[in-house]
């Protein structure tokens, strides 16, 4: 599970870097594009679980703020609640 993890967090890393994604909102909508989610659900849910507003800007690369992010949005995809080492540990892994 950790790569998994790992995979996401180099996924929205990416799309800050490559892409000049900043938000909640702006990472979701292109990862989860309303054509085929419920985007705006998806984004008031992660940002409910995660204590983020949806509009903030994110450091991608801070632990304290992407762990909560990536756990959030792991409980939305799958419906069940992140193991929180699991998360860490795939955040260990991206080497920020």
């Amino acid at each position: 599970m950790a790569m998994g993890y790992r995979a996401m967090f180099i996924l929205l890393d990416t799309y800050r870097v490559r892409y000049g994604l900043r938000s909640i909102r702006e990472m979701i909508s292109r990862y989860a594009p309303p054509t085929e989610n419920h985007t705006a659900l998806y984004i008031e849910a992660v940002c409910d679980l995660a204590g983020v507003l949806p509009d903030e800007e994110i450091d991608t690369r801070s632990r304290h703020v992407m762990v909560p992010i990536v756990a959030a949005m792991s409980r939305v995809e799958n419906g069940c609640i992140a193991r929180r080492t699991e998360v860490e540990e795939g955040f260990t892994l991206t080497g920020f």
